[in-house]
């Protein structure tokens, strides 16, 4: 799998885990949803991703958009 596969995988991972968190364990889960939509779309403007940047740490092979 590709660095951009992964990195698409392991956000909607993580925004599928923060509503889990929302619905059951507290409300105020909802900013981890936030701060996932917010490094999403700085990402798309700046072209850096933190998470990019540890999987490619990793090992996972670059792809086009990272």
């Amino acid at each position: 799998m590709s660095l951009d596969r992964t990195v698409l995988a392991f956000a909607g991972a993580m925004v599928l885990l923060s509503v889990v968190l929302t619905v059951w364990v507290s409300p105020y889960f909802v900013w981890f949803t936030v701060f996932i939509g917010l490094n999403l779309l700085q990402s798309a403007f700046t072209g850096f991703c933190p998470a990019a940047s540890i999987f490619r740490k990793f090992g996972v092979k670059p792809g086009c958009a990272f």
